[in-house]
């Protein structure tokens, strides 16, 4: 079907994401991956609801634009001159790796040394979009790996001049991109730093002071795509221009403004690029030729990756899970492999540019799929391989579990003089408290030798505080046969686990129960009902519905049943509370007597 108008294609757009990414997220899937699907099956070699999908590729590249300008907020310069050892080491040393293999392995099958050159500069970019956007999605970007990971790509859209500038000689057209070009872009590269300090900052103060959000909004964007088309004028990469002018102003009081005007550009037009190239992807090729182009996409992925993984342990990365993560981040070929291999079509020949084209383009399919068995293979191994610390004390209390829940436990104790003996199974969640002082041994609270090293069999108390509800039961029926003395308070994320907890004869303490009633606590209070009052209406509540979950634990497999006790509790509930109501109320109206026959005593 050929549609015309921008508010027909806007639609298609829009209702494609809509029906796929939730349909893939609800799958684990994620959202990238669904979004890459979505525009193949409305691309040309799908329903065909858009013929040309270039006439929206251009424009959805402003996502990942919009993307690292964010990014570039995070930062500060001096934290990316602190990052130089990744940006040029690492990512110099997997670029030109990378480079060097896909030549090796396309002469030794024959190909001329320029085609492979050309295919290994290609293949050595990596998706920025798809890159970070995983990352992000699953809270990995400020994890070592991702770190590396993102120092790699900024290296990447770097050397895209010299890339260009070496398939301009491949190609004999030299003449085309000269010397000047390259001390053009550094000399913008200069200027731009230099006007963020001196221009861009009292703009900003100037475009505030107005107090109109929609122009501060347009400010924030004419800054972002005007840096943007700066550095595309100068052959260099529009993302790289946007990161620049993120970092300038990362120092800016106006920092958080940015991001929230910035955020929603970002994930619509991100998500638009997804879909474009999801579009690009020549089914037709992959018909005709499908051993080759799944050969060849498989073929980059793990070449990269065998490249990636050693090199990241090279530079430092020596803990298993970084270098996965790491490895699995780049293993895609990227948007610039396009450009490059566009370049250099007086060097490819035709049908080789589509089929390099079509490989990048499946590659990036699959590193949902990679960041899938990541998660479920690497960092569970990793997590194996580190033996748990040695524990060299003995306290009367132990806390297993050191999230946001058994911190809050932690320091109560701690504030008493109380010390615990504290095991989490994160090694980063433990690396990081220690850095804020607190003492924290790593393991899995889940095997007994390593609470009996804790000292159980002496201690008084256990708080499991464990995130995982499995690993949180699993501890508890543990620690019931092993340690039969040892008191237990138990976390609990639901009220399905409460009553799970209730048939084992532990009362549990339900992680979002004290909040609530300490919200709606407040809230009377708003309403105007005295502080005593409160604490009696909610102390009654907490009774009733403590009582009613030991009661309804047994019936929590019965569905019927459960629900003809909900509605009788709800009842009771209602009459509870009245009643403290009706007390309140009868109480003023006796002091309301009091009042009047002392009045008329006077």
């Amino acid at each position: 079907m050929e549609t015309h108008g921008f508010l027909q294609q806007a639609l298609i757009y829009l209702a494609a994401g809509v029906i796929a990414v939730p349909l893939f997220r609800k799958a684990g899937l994620g959202s990238v991956l669904g979004y890459l699907i979505a525009g193949v099956a409305i691309g040309p070699w799908g329903m065909r609801l858009i013929s040309d999908p270039q006439t929206v590729f251009e424009f959805s590249e402003f996502g990942v634009v919009l993307l690292l300008f964010l990014i570039g907020l995070e930062l500060n310069a001096q934290r990316v001159w602190a990052m130089r050892r990744a940006i040029f080491g690492l990512g110099g040393v997997q670029v030109v790796a990378t480079i060097g293999a896909v030549g090796a392995i396309a002469m030794a099958l024959g190909l001329p040394l320029a085609i492979g050159v050309v295919a290994g500069m290609g293949f050595a970019m990596s998706s920025t979009a798809i890159g970070l956007a995983s990352l992000g999605e699953k809270n990995l970007l400020q994890t070592p790996g991702g770190q590396a990971s993102f120092a790699v790509l900024l290296f990447q859209d770097l050397a895209v001049i010299p890339l260009l500038l070496v398939v301009a000689l491949l190609a004999g057209e030299s003449r085309n991109f000269s010397w000047w070009d390259l001390a053009r872009a550094i000399g913008l590269i200069v200027v731009l730093i230099a006007a963020g300090r001196l221009l861009v900052r009292p703009l900003l103060r100037f475009v505030a002071d107005a107090r109109l959000r929609e122009v501060f909004v347009g400010f924030s964007l004419l800054l972002v795509i005007g840096t943007a088309l700066l550095m595309e004028w100068a052959n260099l990469s529009m993302a790289l221009g946007a990161f620049l002018a993120g970092v300038m102003l990362a120092d800016s009081e106006y920092r958080h403004e940015l991001e929230l005007d910035i955020d929603p550009f970002k994930g619509l037009l991100l998500g638009l690029f997804f879909i474009a190239v999801g579009m690009t992807i020549d089914l037709g090729l992959f018909l005709r030729s499908p051993h080759v182009v799944i050969a060849l996409s498989l073929g980059l992925v793990v070449l990269k990756t065998a490249i990636l993984y050693p090199t990241a342990q090279l530079f430092g990365y020596c803990n298993r899970a970084d270098a996965g993560m790491f490895a699995v981040a780049l293993s895609q070929g990227g948007e610039f492999a396009f450009v490059l291999f566009s370049a250099a079509a007086p060097v490819l020949p035709p049908e080789t540019a589509a089929l390099l084209n079509a490989a990048v383009a499946v590659s990036m399919l699959t590193t949902p799929f990679l960041f899938m068995a990541y998660e479920k293979l690497l960092s569970r191994q990793a997590r194996r391989e580190r033996a748990p610390d040695a524990i060299q004390e003995s306290n009367a209390v132990i806390v297993a579990g050191f999230g946001r829940f058994g911190q809050v436990i932690v320091r109560v104790l701690r504030g008493l003089g109380l010390e615990a003996t504290v095991i989490d199974h994160d090694p980063g969640q433990v690396e990081t408290v220690r850095r804020f002082g607190f003492k924290a041994y790593y393991g899995d609270a889940t095997r007994m030798n390593l609470l009996e090293s804790a000292g159980a069999a002496r201690a008084r108390l256990l708080f499991v505080a464990i995130d995982d509800p499995a690993a949180a039961m699993q501890t508890v029926q543990r620690v019931r046969q092993r340690f039969p003395n040892l008191q237990l308070v138990v976390r609990a994320r639901s009220r399905t686990e409460a009553f799970e907890y209730a048939e084992m004869g532990i009362h549990a303490v339900r992680e979002v129960f004290g909040s609530a009633l300490d919200a709606a606590g407040q809230g009377l209070g708003v309403l105007g009902y005295a502080a005593d009052e409160v604490a009696r209406i909610l102390q009654r509540f907490r009774e009733y519905d403590e009582a009613q979950i030991v009661q309804a634990a047994p019936l929590r497999n019965d569905l019927k049943a459960l629900i003809e006790l909900q509605q009788r509790g709800r009842r009771d509930i209602e009459r509870l509370l009245a009643a403290e109501v009706h007390q309140r109320d009868a109480g003023g109206d006796e002091q309301r007597g009091r009042r009047e026959v002392r009045a008329e005593g006077l």
